[in-house]
């Protein structure tokens, strides 16, 4: 596996298109985060550029895996992202880490934190970690989350993380724009299945119970059941997939491979039953 950081270039100050396409192709990091600070810019001469950019990108785009990761405060899902992506990388993947993280309605501004969180990542040469404020948006996301999964895509990342702001009716924004939504939860959490709105639950492609190691592994493994009984009680979205629960340490590396293959497993059946591609075109 690659540690190195990827080499900085000079940044140019007011990239043209066809700079913008170049360098997003070539996988130059300063254009591609100039590049989405671009389509996330409200100034209407920098819209209407995006949307050229967006154009002539737009056939380089779609060849990722899109895994949408949501959970309450303090499940782990950095560390997550973190430990999975290095083995994916470890694997051959390129990874973009796209996270977003809520806007003060006070003062507007956003910690964008994550990345300091994601430390082995944020060193690998084959991972790009891009952080984003929510700017009030309900949903989970940006505004502008699929624009910047299209530029990703076109700069050659064929593993697509969107790290949503939390839990709450709105998250089904989110599973709106990706292939495959893991919803990570821990146990002593409270009332855990009040907690969560059943419409998270709803488009839950899995559920894993995360912290699963020490003092925790009964509890995650009762908090596991709790919520396998409860999928049972609520009709699926899709017929042909039992959503899954299962018990994860991200802090430990437990279980992350088991997650992975359900859901290579989950994505291979709808790629072969062509459920996926009519669902990108629904998208």
């Amino acid at each position: 596996m690659n540690n190195n950081k990827p080499s900085q270039k000079i940044r140019n100050s007011n990239p043209s298109l066809e700079d913008y396409v170049s360098g997003v192709r070539s996988g130059n990091r300063i254009i591609l985060a100039q590049a989405i600070t671009l389509i996330e810019s409200k100034k209407s001469s920098d819209q209407e550029k995006a949307q050229e950019l967006l154009i002539k990108l737009s056939s380089h785009s779609g060849n990722s895996l899109r895994i949408g990761i949501s959970g309450i405060p303090g499940a782990g899902k950095s560390t997550l992202i973190d430990n999975l992506g290095c083995q994916l990388i470890e694997e051959g993947h390129k990874l973009a880490v796209l996270t977003i993280d809520p806007s003060s309605v006070i003062r507007g501004g956003s910690i964008l934190g994550d990345k300091t969180r994601m430390i082995k990542l944020s060193r690998n040469a084959n991972a790009y970690i891009r952080p984003s404020p929510s700017d009030g948006n309900l949903g989970g996301v940006t505004r502008t989350t699929r624009e910047a999964i299209v530029i990703c895509e076109a700069a050659g990342f064929d593993i697509i993380f969107i790290e949503t702001v939390g839990v709450g009716q709105s998250e089904v924004t989110v599973s709106q724009m990706v292939d495959f939504f893991l919803l990570l939860l821990i146990s002593g959490a409270g009332d855990e299945l009040q907690g969560i709105k059943k419409g998270v639950l709803e488009i839950a492609d899995m559920i894993a119970i995360n912290k699963a190691d020490g003092e925790n592994i009964n509890s995650a493994k009762k908090t596991a059941s709790d919520y396998s009984n409860a999928i049972k009680l609520i009709k699926p979205i899709d017929n042909n997939w039992n959503t899954p629960v299962l018990t994860i340490s991200s802090l430990e590396n437990h279980g992350l491979r088991k997650l992975w293959g359900i859901i290579e497993t989950r994505l291979k059946e709808r790629r072969d039953s062509g459920d996926l591609h009519k669902f990108r075109l629904e998208q």
